[in-house]
């Protein structure tokens, strides 16, 4: 009865249905265009903000995350804190590092290097281990 089964399942299926299934599908709209469009037209366009200057100028727009919430207000940048403006600074890689005496080093950059020369060491390690 189990080796009936599949055989009876192949008389089952049409050949048109199997042409069905296996033609190839492109996305909604049937490939048709738009008389006298070429794609990407000017329907495509990015339309122009409605806020005026003023709004722009006194708000973060689209930093509100919540449901009721507002946009936050800009503040003048004494009420910032001072480590927002070092967040952006470069660091120095590994390389400048081992260039200057370990000693001399402030602690931030001591941790740095520290940190990088394990990571390095443990990517030589892993590469010499490595199977081929």
């Amino acid at each position: 009865m189990a080796m009936s089964y599949p055989r009876s399942l192949k008389y089952i299926i049409s050949k048109e249905a199997v042409g069905i299934v296996s033609r190839r599908t492109f996305a909604a709209g049937g490939g048709k265009a738009k008389k006298g469009s070429k794609g990407g037209g000017a329907g495509d366009a990015p339309k122009g903000s409605t806020l005026s200057k003023e709004v722009k100028s006194t708000t973060v727009v689209g930093a509100n995350i919540l449901k009721d919430g507002a946009d936050p207000k800009l503040m003048a940048d004494s009420e910032y804190p001072d480590w927002l403006w070092h967040l952006l600074d470069k660091k120095p890689a590994l390389s400048e590092l081992r260039r200057k005496n370990v000693e001399t080093l402030p602690y931030e950059e001591l941790k740095r290097f520290v940190k990088l020369d394990n990571r390095a060491r443990i990517k030589d390690n892993n590469s010499l281990r490595a199977k081929n």
